[in-house]
């Protein structure tokens, strides 16, 4: 394990241990799958893990003005892992899919015909969702799992990759294989969320972590911050602190938070409008079995989060 230009470079066999120590306050719902295409498996050269990804890092800050590089996770053609963005941070994968979710990118570009995955890659890919789904309890289907295509016109994660791009695709030839590196029954699994007082959302740009429920504590030393729309589990209250993880001494203060009530999408498609009506813009369309969160109801309308997104409240089911 080495670190430079702030990013970790880990091994396969190093990775599970480095996942099990981070504190992530945010609820995490989605693991996103992408790859690079530029750059590919031509500007890999065996050595230069940190450049190639200190070069994503520029590129998504000076030109795609975004205020880190996109993904939380990099992996390499020889099955190395790279940190990116903190974990706290939302990702700049899926335009409306990045609340609640790790960004993966693989370097390479897996179109038909393009690059041809390596053995180490493909393993890398797999365990790491598998460590990711089980780190964050999340059923192994295609609303935790999900790639880049299903959401845009690109072709990301590539049409080649792990058998396609596709819904079907997915469930069928890689979603087996995550299921395989849990040890897990071909029948997702169901996360229960076991001691969940409720759910609330971050309303402050940053919000302190403190090892406990006043602001007399020391801020905790082994988590980061929380950030603007980070959706929290709350395990306990006391004077209006929160308490955010079931076995760490992790409080935030409740006055910088609003509480927030989860849904499950009952339809197979969702329109999602601008406002609460039906004379509204259709912005996005979410899918049967997905989660939202929402902060106000107006009506018979829902809105998610805090911006303009609204879904009728009688396609949803409360969790």
């Amino acid at each position: 394990m080495t670190t430079k230009y702030n990013f970790t470079k880990l091994s396969l066999a190093e990775f599970g241990n480095w996942l099990s120590a981070q504190r992530v306050g945010r609820t995490i719902l989605k693991i996103q799958q992408h790859h690079t295409y530029i750059p590919s498996y031509q500007h890999f050269n065996g050595s230069n893990h940190f450049e190639m990804q200190r070069s994503m890092r520029n590129t998504h800050m000076n030109i795609n003005r975004w205020s880190e590089i996109a993904q939380h996770f990099t992996i390499f053609p020889d099955g190395t892992i790279l940190t990116g963005r903190s974990l706290e941070d939302t990702p700049a994968g899926i335009v409306n899919q990045n609340a609640n979710a790790i960004c993966m990118e693989h370097i390479g570009f897996f179109d038909r015909n393009k690059d041809e995955m390596t053995p180490e890659q493909r393993e890398s890919i797999v365990k790491v969702t598998a460590l990711l789904c089980q780190k964050f309890n999340l059923p192994v289907n295609t609303n935790s799992v999900i790639y880049h295509h299903w959401f845009s016109s690109k072709s990301c994660p590539g049409t080649n990759f792990f058998g396609g791009n596709k819904r079907v695709d997915c469930e069928t030839h890689f979603l087996p294989l995550v299921k395989q590196a849990l040890n897990l029954p071909s029948t997702p699994t169901i996360n229960t969320d076991g001691g969940i007082q409720k759910y609330a959302l971050v309303t402050a740009n940053s919000l302190n972590v403190r090892t406990g429920p006043g602001a007399t504590h020391p801020i905790s030393s082994d988590r980061g911050a929380l950030l603007t729309q980070s959706i929290i589990r709350v395990y306990e209250v006391q004077n209006d602190w929160y308490k955010i993880s079931k076995s760490s001494k992790h409080w935030v203060s409740g006055k910088f938070t609003i509480d927030v009530q989860r849904y499950i999408v009952v339809p197979k498609t969702l329109n999602v409008r601008s406002g609460p009506g039906t004379t509204f813009f259709v912005v996005d369309k979410i899918h049967q079995d997905e989660n939202v969160f929402i902060t106000e109801i107006s009506g018979s309308w829902a809105r998610i989060g805090l911006e303009d997104r609204w879904v009728s409240k009688s396609f949803l089911q409360q969790f």
